[in-house]
């Protein structure tokens, strides 16, 4: 059995039960490095997993790994210059850069933005791909080195039972030509122009793309025979809407006894700048409770069809013998708001909505130990900590949390900041949290009228209200704090250089606050 290196094993000493430390006494620095499977998933919420957050979804797969390895409590997305939230986000977890250091919206991945592909492919490792790529050509083909069943660069039907595929092309050009569906007995077809766009697919027509990307996981783990360790990178589409999932997993979930959650509502109190992106346009106006209960019955179907996906790739590591060898890494790219305030989608800085998302370590390597972090961490921070804990080194401006997970710092920040466009901006820090809104600022429009600008002011206490229903902005005894975490989040932004003007935005948030 491949064992931890010096340098892991040093580590993470703090961690083990003596006797799981027995068990690695003898350790160099020239044993083997582990497998590394890297799992993403899409519009996943924290309490996405029953383990984190209680809630009525079956995540047993998951639960099992929470409960066997780490569980980051306090993991955000930092934000998005995109209504398409998993752009950047996906940018900030393959360069380990803040959502500020990205290039524009983060759709490009330039060669002086060294990926965790590379990173791993450059120590030795075998880079894997399979799923889901949101970035550009160039920064897939130089990250990985082979994939399997990749969607992204192809026709997009907006439908899990018809999604178009392509092959790994070693030249790098995938040409949205070489798509393919599969048919409901797996069999390839060509694109062909009946195949319109909408969420029309049901099981009668082909796989589930989490079905797809678990076959393609398995089937390398199953066939892996280099003697170099593999990082694979195993990105789920679910759950994403369409929130479709074959008729067994819906069945788990009958609409009238789903339980809303406390930040319900029929309608947004406010124009948040975003009410009427794609998303908001999936249900009609008010949110009824009957709506609510349905999305959040889809909601949790696809995400237990996943579930059993992700136990499949598990099983196969342990049929194999590479459980023991390996970390399993998983996270979501950002929350969903699914009938949370009035919302359906992740254009917003509420936690649960669109920035609090699921962050475990685990596999065999973490046999025996199980721990809940709870330092503020972002998306970002995950590849510095991934390879702090493969011995890879990296210069990227995320925080390994190697120190926090082993003891010897309780958090390496002690704020978390965050920004969706130009319309939104939020501070957290100890228990409280702020939310500043900036619909646009007073202007003439083309027929001459005065439009005047709207500004919006949240106060959370996060501690005690944990699904921000109760905004104390406005209540004097929390000027103070109000105070306080204003001048906190300016200060942010300037070190953080908070400036989206030069993204082409007719007006700049700050520019709009201050004014």
């Amino acid at each position: 059995m491949k064992r931890l290196s010096l340098l892991l094993a040093t580590t993470l000493c703090g961690l083990y039960s003596s006797s799981a430390l027995a068990q690695r006494s003898n350790l160099s620095a020239n044993e083997s490095k582990p497998n590394v499977l890297l799992i993403f998933t899409d519009d996943h919420r924290y309490t996405g997993v029953h383990a984190l957050g209680g809630h009525q979804v079956q995540t047993p797969h998951l639960d099992q790994l929470s409960n066997e390895g780490l569980t980051f409590t306090n993991a955000y997305l930092m934000g998005s210059f995109s209504g398409a939230t998993c752009i950047p986000s996906r940018a900030m977890l393959h360069t380990g850069r803040d959502l500020f250091k990205l290039k524009g919206i983060g759709r490009e991945l330039p060669v002086e933005h060294r990926t965790i592909g590379e990173a791993f492919k450059e120590a030795g490792y075998f880079s894997y791909h399979v799923g889901k790529w949101h970035q550009d050509k160039a920064s897939l083909s130089r990250s990985f080195d082979s994939g399997a069943a990749l969607m992204g660069f192809g026709v997009y039907l907006t439908d899990h039972f018809r999604m178009p595929y392509q092959d790994w092309d070693p030249t790098g050009g995938f040409p949205a030509e070489d798509a393919y569906l599969l048919d409901a007995s797996g069999n390839r077809r060509a694109l062909t122009p009946n195949d319109k766009r909408g969420p029309t697919g049901t099981e009668a027509d082909g796989p589930h793309s989490s079905e797809v990307f678990a076959d393609g996981a398995v089937s390398f783990i199953d066939s892996y025979d280099r003697q170099q360790p593999f990082f694979m990178y195993l990105a789920f589409h679910a759950p994403h809407d369409p929130r479709h999932a074959p008729q067994a997993f819906k069945d788990k979930y009958p609409e009238d006894e789903i339980e809303l959650t406390p930040s319900y509502l029929a309608q947004h109190p406010f124009d948040n700048g975003q009410l009427i992106v794609r998303d908001e346009k999936l249900a009609p106006w008010p949110r009824t409770p009957e709506m609510a209960r349905k999305v959040l019955s889809d909601y949790y179907a696809i995400i237990t069809h996943m579930d059993a996906q992700i136990g499949r790739v598990i099983e196969s590591l342990k049929q194999i013998g590479q459980w023991d060898d390996t970390i399993v890494v998983m996270a979501g790219d950002s929350g969903l708001a699914v009938g949370n305030h009035g919302l359906l989608g992740k254009q917003s800085l509420y936690d649960e909505d669109g920035l609090h998302v699921p962050f475990i370590i685990s596999g065999g390597y973490f046999a025996g130990m199980k721990k809940r972090v709870d330092a503020f961490c972002y998306i970002h921070d995950i590849f510095p900590t991934i390879c702090d804990l493969a011995g890879i080194p990296d210069s990227v401006t995320g925080h390994s949390l190697n120190d926090v997970i082993a003891g010897r710092e309780d958090s390496s920040r002690d704020s978390t900041y965050h920004a969706y466009m130009q319309f939104q901006r939020a501070y957290r820090k100890g228990d409280y949290k702020l939310i500043e809104y900036v619909r646009s600022p007073g202007r003439t429009n083309r027929d001459g009228d005065f439009v005047a600008g709207s500004r919006v002011t949240q106060l959370f206490n996060y501690r005690e209200d944990p699904w921000e229903t109760n905004n104390l902005a406005y209540f004097p005894e929390y000027e103070e704090i109000l105070g306080s975490l204003r001048s906190g989040m300016r200060q942010a932004a300037i070190e953080l250089e908070d400036d989206n003007e030069a993204l082409g935005y007719s007006h700049d948030f700050w520019e709009s606050y201050t004014n």
